[in-house]
């Protein structure tokens, strides 16, 4: 995958969580020029000094690609084959291995402090910059963020990261013009936010400055401290890929849902190769549920605590799978059996909002019709498929589209 096109679901990864609010307006009405002089006065109200002020507002232009990028859609969704094929692949695999090898001290140090296993930090930061290589940026991140503060689409949440850089800056953590990132503001080796660098973000060397940028110990350990947060278990996996029995019920297939592995086994579930699952020998009450990415006809996993602290980071359960599964290869686990049917592709996002408008108006309520095919679509998917007798897997496919555009 090339530099650009890493970059660019790098930061459609960060905007996963990114809310919409109803007053944000599709454009700015006021001048770049005048909105800076007052969002300049308002960050003088909470501390921002002038120094910090004038190092980075001093000059400042709004960046066009900046909205262009944010209006863009993407136009096609990938299957969860090509997903995992473009993320987790032979190169990053290998690469990930010698990172974890060479990092072995540092990582083993921070994983004892916090909790996470090496080989988690790892895949972070392989799939969120390719282990560093887009660290540094693109777009200087304050005029990225005062674009977008100022644009007006989702211009509450863009303003508060905008004066949380300014507050990093005025910290003296990092120069206004070193800060650089993503065309939506995300920064350094695992593309933090600015609200999120100000919760989680940790100076690992002690030098008073916590740099995640430069810094792979500050970087790590900042994600560490996220993870750990955000309820990492060290003592647990993330999941596993199982077999469902023959007649599963698929509306058991979703993250609402959660069972005790012997429940599941109960069911049928069992590993890959037919054996049991791992019941504890203590009577543990541990819970999972189960996922199938690429629906009926594609593999299942029975997923545990610790990929929802993925899905916490970022709420795709694809994303939450490449991780676990880079995770796993980096200490010679194995690859998942099946990545499902290779011969199709995604459904694109003008397909996605016609899916969204047919199920809608078919009285299966998608809570939206934006192309983005997210939980409540899914459930719509599934709730049709179960009112037409088809098997209820909630996955929005070339076919599933045709039988709502017939109504059968």
């Amino acid at each position: 995958m090339s530099r650009l096109i890493f970059a660019f679901f790098a930061a459609v990864f960060i905007l996963a969580a990114v809310p919409v609010y109803a007053e944000d307006q599709p454009a700015a009405e006021q001048s770049f020029a005048d909105w800076l002089v007052e969002l300049r006065a308002e960050a003088r109200t909470k501390g921002i000094s002038d120094k910090t002020l004038d190092a980075a507002l001093t000059g400042l232009e709004p960046i066009p690609r900046v909205v262009e990028l944010d209006r863009r859609q993407p136009e096609f969704t990938w299957t969860f084959r090509k997903y995992m094929d473009n993320l987790v692949n032979d190169k990053r695999i290998e690469t990930g291995k010698l990172k974890l090898a060479e990092n072995a001290k540092m990582l083993t140090e921070i994983s004892e402090k916090y909790g996470v296993q090496p080989r988690f930090l790892i895949a972070f930061w392989g799939l969120e910059t390719d282990f560093g290589r887009l660290a540094e940026g693109y777009f200087p991140t304050i005029a990225a963020l005062a674009t977008l503060a100022h644009d007006g689409r989702r211009s509450k949440f863009f303003r508060q990261q905008l004066f949380t850089a300014l507050k990093i800056i005025d910290q003296g953590h990092i120069s206004a013009e070193r800060m650089k990132g993503s065309w939506a503001g995300a920064m350094g080796h695992f593309q933090f936010i600015p609200t999120t660098f100000d919760a989680y973000a940790t100076d690992y060397d002690g030098d008073g400055k916590i740099d995640i940028w430069g810094n792979q110990g500050d970087a790590y350990a900042s994600a560490a401290n996220f993870l750990s947060k955000a309820g990492w278990k060290g003592d647990e996996i993330w999941g596993r890929e199982v077999k469902l029995p023959k007649g599963f019920d698929f509306n058991l297939a979703v993250l609402k849902v959660r069972k005790t592995l012997p429940q599941w086994q109960a069911l049928g579930v069992r590993r890959v190769d037919g054996s049991g699952l791992p019941i504890p020998s203590t009577g543990a009450e541990m819970t999972a549920s189960i996922v199938a990415p690429a629906g009926a006809k594609g593999p299942a996993f029975l997923v545990y605590g610790n990929f929802r602290t993925i899905m916490v980071w970022n709420q795709s359960i694809n994303y939450a799978l490449a991780i676990g599964q880079l995770a796993d290869r980096l200490v010679g686990l194995p690859a998942f059996s099946t990545l499902g049917p290779n011969s199709e592709r995604g459904i694109s996002h003008a397909e996605g909002i016609e899916l969204q408008e047919r199920l809608t108006a078919l009285g299966f309520d998608t809570g939206g019709t934006d192309g983005v095919i997210g939980p409540n679509s899914r459930e719509a998917v599934r709730k049709f498929q179960d009112a037409k007798g088809l098997e209820p897997d909630g996955y929005p496919s070339l076919e599933l589209l045709e039988s709502v555009r017939s109504g059968l």
